[in-house]
């Protein structure tokens, strides 16, 4: 991969925590990828979120859709979330990083930090949006902006379109891999590492489908139940972090240590927490035969080929949880309408195609499914470049 376009590093004045800020690549001028706060965050570790975020544009590349391909970028604050001076840094590196963001870097919401907060922060930091980069590039930005904002309103069943559709996308993944490998849906059972955004979405639909959510890990430790969590009551008793309060367990559910969902009797794992959950040491207790990655990077390499060598096969996160990117820009550009059955309908079709892509390119290359998704995007980013260029058009 050639170097970034910008790497930077930002000291917050008042606490003296860091920020950074990689923009892997222009296309057309423009870069988009999420903020994260979390703390021990690195500017190495945003830097491999950033080149996943180019490889997560190119991969969801239509020529025949509105939808334009962007560059790939990352930001990351080094800063727990729930400290009480997070917000107060929070808007400092907004305010730092504006001129990046007025021009060349769409940013949301990422790991530790939801849209609302973001937005919030932005506007306090003088910014217009968190997305404004990309609107010399609509055909229509009143319309556009107007359709993200009704996108933002939709509730399902109390809970924001925004917050779901990831989930969604994560989900048809799964989905997609049992299909493929013949596996009912009743009968497989399913361990999720983090019930936030991600996480929590990715149980319900995968619980309405009819799998069987045994086990969610969250700050305080580990829930389980051989027989199938609640996963309703679950979602209900988070807090904005999404730590479970456990006067929501019933009786018969089980609490243990954080890391106990790694070795639960279960068909598949979905981290969907924190990057390099699973490392070389913790892998050796997971039984499942499928590991979906919802959270960004979190298999060390070094791990998933341990697990690649017994037959384990992990979905890379470059693909299983890029449907939350490619939503904003599918309703932003008018791809589809704001409206939640159009974002699921058009989440799974693009969702299923993708895996269904990818895993048949892995079984063709005799490779793993992370290398397939690489050559995929590989073979599309010269195309993309070819068609729009690395530059915003004059």
């Amino acid at each position: 991969m050639p170097a970034p376009y910008l790497s930077l590093t930002w000291t917050d004045h008042v606490t003296g925590r860091h920020g950074f800020l990689v923009v892997d690549r222009l296309v057309r001028g423009v870069a988009s990828g999420g903020l994260r706060m979390r703390p021990g965050c690195t500017l190495d570790e945003v830097a491999g979120l950033a080149r996943g975020m180019t490889m997560k544009e190119a991969l969801h590349y239509d020529p025949e859709g509105r939808y334009v391909p962007l560059g790939g970028a990352k930001g990351g604050i080094d800063c727990d979330p729930r400290d009480p001076e997070a917000y107060g840094v929070l808007v400092r590196y907004l305010r730092a990083t504006r001129p990046y963001i007025e021009v060349f870097w769409t940013t949301g919401e990422d790991l530790g930090l939801s849209q609302d907060l973001v937005d919030r922060a932005a506007a306090e930091a003088g910014l217009v949006s968190t997305v404004q980069a990309v609107y010399p590039l609509l055909d229509d930005e009143r319309a556009a902006r107007r359709r993200l904002a009704d996108a933002f309103a939709v509730e399902v069943d109390g809970i924001g379109l925004d917050e779901l559709v990831g989930g969604c996308g994560v989900a048809e993944s799964v989905l997609t891999a049992l299909d493929r490998s013949g596996t009912p849906y009743a009968g497989t059972r399913v361990a999720v590492q983090g019930l936030g955004t991600m996480g929590g979405a990715t149980a319900r639909f995968l619980a309405r489908a009819g799998l069987a959510i045994v086990a969610v890990a969250d700050i305080k430790g580990t829930v389980s139940n051989p027989a199938g969590l609640d996963v309703e009551a679950l979602l209900a008793a988070r807090d904005g972090h999404g730590t479970v309060d456990r006067s929501a367990l019933r009786p018969e559910d089980r609490e243990t240590s954080s890391d106990d969902w790694l070795a639960v009797d279960a068909d598949v794992l979905v981290p969907a927490a924190v990057s390099y959950a699973i490392d070389p040491a913790n892998q050796e207790p997971i039984t499942a035969r499928l590991i979906v990655e919802a959270a960004n990077m979190p298999v060390l390499p070094e791990a998933e080929a341990l697990l690649a060598a017994r037959g384990v096969t992990v979905l890379p996160d470059v693909v299983v949880n890029s449907g939350t990117n490619a939503w904003w820009w599918w309703t932003l550009f008018g791809d589809i309408a704001p409206d939640a059955r159009s974002a699921f309908d058009h989440t799974r079709r693009s969702m299923r195609a993708l895996v269904d892509l990818m895993l048949s390119r892995a079984e063709r290359d005799g490779t793993t499914p992370r290398a397939a998704a690489h050559a995929l995007a590989a073979d599309r980013l010269p195309v993309i470049e070819a068609r729009y260029g690395r530059h915003r058009p004059i």
